[in-house]
């Protein structure tokens, strides 16, 4: 009994872990398999098509299921009368007629898909309209006709899925994201602070640096989503970016801490702030498990008492280094990365306390919102 009671909760705990992919993966069967109905329904001559449509469009967050489903609409929209109308005006009864209208058809799409994204399905489009006739012997017209239908349909069903079986709103996503991006960089904090302290080769600093600055980027990509679902008023929650910037703020201070640590302390410096840097970051990396835990359970983040007496132990030894001239003799770079240390903390005392009551409103549920900065979020973490 022992045993299985444990493999359920091991079981229960990959789970939940896995919660947003076990949805979307319920989300996606149900839409082939509805799909594939409503084509038996109406009687569509290739089902196969509407039924990849609705796999493709049912997206992780409502978000993102309504560009691609915009995209993909407009690709194939375009594609199907472009490509109707070269299949009306080129022959193409022999192999080299039909090769030439390919060419024709699928030469400026492709160069139309290249320049812009959203037109990514032309290309594909125009093959299927201009090929497909040749095994089910229907017009051009009527191949770009059942096209646009057999994708209409699976755009269709692939939205109603998404917002009606168990819905992932892209703002949630976001909160999930921007949590995980503090848990890493609590992770982080005790790495640097054994840096300060003793020379390593193999410090793994550099690589969870790197595996922060890949969570920002994969949370940017989130961004977008969450802002066109407000821009469509699929949503009311408070807008993220004030909590993206905080979190891209705090990013800022752990590099700059993390320049400070690049060789360890001098050994009358570092006897003085040992003490004080290891309850700083102690504090700091314990608010934000304390955060990230807030935002994923839209809970009140924890306070700042903590974090407050370290830094005000900190700057007290600081001080007392400044007064006592233990960095007169000490070279420049060293004596510049002992006060980027200092202002690092700072910094990052003043930008847990903004993540506290970002957290805090995110908490207390929505507000108006401004959506005209996600489209830039990108571009700000490259």
């Amino acid at each position: 009994m022992e045993f299985l009671t444990r493999a359920r909760t091991w079981l229960l705990a990959r789970l939940a872990e896995r919660r947003p992919q076990l949805r979307l993966s319920l989300r996606m069967t149900v839409a082939a398999a509805l799909t594939f109905g409503i084509s038996q329904w109406l009687h569509l001559p290739w089902a196969l098509w509407a039924v990849l449509t609705a796999v493709i469009l049912t997206q992780m967050s409502v978000g993102k299921s309504l560009i691609a489903t915009i995209d993909y609409m407009a690709g194939t929209l375009g594609g199907a009368v472009y490509s109707g109308l070269v299949g009306l005006i080129f022959p193409h009864d022999t192999n080299l007629e039909i090769a030439v209208t390919l060419a024709v058809a699928v030469g400026p799409l492709s160069l139309l898909a290249s320049s812009n994204s959203r037109f990514a399905a032309a290309p594909f489009t125009a093959v299927m309209v201009l090929l497909l006739p040749t095994i089910t012997h229907a017009s051009p017209l009527q191949s770009a006709t059942y096209r646009v239908i057999e994708v209409a349909v699976g755009c269709v069903t692939a939205l109603a899925v998404s917002f009606l079986v168990l819905p992932q709103r892209a703002h949630g996503l976001v909160y999930e994201a921007t949590a995980k991006i503090l848990t890493r960089m609590a992770d982080l904090l005790p790495v640097l602070v054994a840096d300060l302290k003793i020379s390593r080769p193999d410090t793994p600093a550099q690589r969870l640096q790197g595996r922060v600055g890949e969570a920002f980027r994969k949370l940017a990509a989130i961004n977008i989503e969450a802002a066109r679902e407000r821009s469509a008023y699929l949503n009311s929650d408070p807008d993220p970016q004030p909590l993206i910037d905080v979190t891209l703020r705090l990013r800022h201070d752990i590099v700059l801490m993390g320049r400070a640590a690049i060789e360890p302390l001098p050994p009358p410096v570092l006897e003085r702030l040992e003490a004080p840097i290891e309850h700083f970051s102690l504090a700091a990396r314990e608010f934000l498990i304390s955060c990230a835990a807030a935002l994923t359970a839209r809970s009140e983040p924890a306070p700042l008492d903590a974090i407050d007496k370290a830094l005000a132990d900190f700057a007290a030894a600081f001080t007392g280094i400044r007064r006592d001239h233990l960095l007169q003799n000490v070279a420049t770079d060293t004596v510049e990365r002992v006060f980027a240390l200092g202002f690092c903390f700072e910094q990052m005392h003043a930008d847990l306390a903004v993540l506290a009551t970002t957290a805090d409103k995110i908490k207390r549920g929505p507000r108006p919102t401004d959506t005209k900065k996600a489209d830039a979020q990108l571009g700000e973490i490259a």
